[in-house]
């Protein structure tokens, strides 16, 4: 039970990526309204996302 406790205490200090995270929700924020203004946007939008995922996925095999 000590050695949860120790992880859970660990894991809420830690504060590596969170500056990432937030700039990739705002990122997203940001193209899901674009998508919503501007219809003809979202297709390329969607194409940009499909790119970065899987490049993303490219290189997590790789980097095992």
């Amino acid at each position: 039970m000590n050695t949860l406790y120790l992880f859970a205490s660990r894991l809420l200090r830690d504060r590596k990526g969170q500056d990432l995270i937030e700039y990739a929700l705002m990122a997203g924020f940001v193209a899901v309204a674009a998508g919503a203004i501007m219809p003809g946007v979202s297709t390329s939008i969607s194409t940009i996302f499909s790119k970065v995922a899987s490049s993303m996925s490219q290189a997590a095999t790789q980097g095992n």
